[in-house]
């Protein structure tokens, strides 16, 4: 009966070694999320064409401020990234001291707040991004792609970190739950 006891009210922790490397993998998940999402808020806030009518003085121009979805986006990037360098010194701690329970549960919920913000900005603009491309007679929304192709490739490649950055996002979720319940 001792013996068994003891099976049942032994902790396991899984091996340091262990934890020690998904903590690593969580931190390199985190970097990878910062790139994305610091990108993806450059491209989009640095995009702008501009394109000659009849004559040079009058022209026409396409800016990302110009639609206030893709300035949502570019803030939204731009906080994700900001809270994810932030969140590299609990990365680090955690590759440290691999016991932080309740640090992990601080990130989750903050990435999932996180997650439901980038989302969010890639997904309205991403709903921008198609009529750009694809337009909407019926609501006389003409495709601009065809006039303004650099501009329209640099908001569909900021889209594409930024939806890439969910998935790490949603990765660094599970990785953390895992962990959580491995304890």
């Amino acid at each position: 009966m001792g013996g068994l006891e003891l099976e049942h009210g032994a902790k396991n922790y899984g091996s340091a070694t262990t934890r020690r490397g998904l903590a690593a993998l969580d931190f390199v998940l985190r970097i990878i999320a910062i790139i994305a999402t610091l990108a993806s808020a450059i491209a989009m806030g640095t995009t702008n064409e501009s394109l000659p009518f009849f004559t040079q003085f009058i022209r026409f121009r396409a800016k990302y401020s110009d639609l206030p979805t893709f300035t949502f986006f570019v803030v939204a990037n731009s906080i994700v990234s900001a809270y994810l360098v932030l969140s590299l010194a609990l990365s680090i701690s955690h590759i440290v001291n691999g016991g932080a329970k309740k640090s992990r549960v601080v990130l989750i919920f903050f990435d999932t707040g996180m997650l439901a913000l980038l989302t969010a900005g890639a997904s309205a603009a991403a709903a921008i991004v198609y009529l750009a491309h694809k337009g909407n007679t019926r609501t006389n929304w003409f495709a601009i792609c065809q006039q303004f192709n650099s501009f329209c490739e640099r908001i569909s490649g900021s889209l594409i970190g930024s939806f890439g950055a969910v998935v790490v996002l949603i990765l660094l979720i599970l990785l953390s739950a895992a962990t959580l319940s491995r304890r």
